[in-house]
């Protein structure tokens, strides 16, 4: 086989591979800045600890498919080579993604409720809750919370 096809070969693999990462089913903090009002105020209706597994990005199953690959690929001759490679390419990708799971521990955060001045409600998970009481004024800058 031609190294243009087996390159081919190893990036499809390691593609789809990457989409093989999990995802995470807690609740996650929402980007306020893309907002055009960034600045809300209102008060905190309840505070909670939560624990956050983070997601994986995939890139731990693309390197690891992609260092699988050029390992499969010094192994054998011809359709054996090709095979190795293949193999190697998703076996590393598979390695690569719990590698990547392990380095990214779960984590508590706090999740805390607002209920805004105009009556809606927003909420938000930051890492520290430190003067922020139930009933406290807020404003929520940029998706974290500041007391007012």
């Amino acid at each position: 086989m031609k190294p243009t096809a087996s390159l081919a070969i190893m990036v499809a693999v390691a593609a789809l591979s990457a989409g093989c990462a999990s995802t995470s089913s807690y609740p996650q903090a929402t980007d306020y800045s893309t907002m055009s009002d960034a600045s809300t105020y209102g008060t905190i209706d309840s505070i909670r600890v939560v624990r956050v597994d983070p997601a994986t990005s995939g890139a731990g199953a693309v390197a690891g498919g992609l260092l699988g690959a050029l390992a499969g690929s010094q192994i054998g001759s011809g359709s054996g080579r090709t095979a190795a490679t293949a193999a190697g390419a998703i076996g590393g990708a598979v390695v690569g993604n719990r590698v990547e799971e392990s380095r990214n521990m779960p984590r508590d955060v706090y999740q805390i409720s607002i209920r805004l001045d105009n009556g809606d409600y927003r909420t938000v998970n930051q890492d520290s809750a430190y003067d922020l009481r139930v009933g406290s004024r807020v404003r929520v800058v940029d998706g974290r919370v500041y007391r007012y």
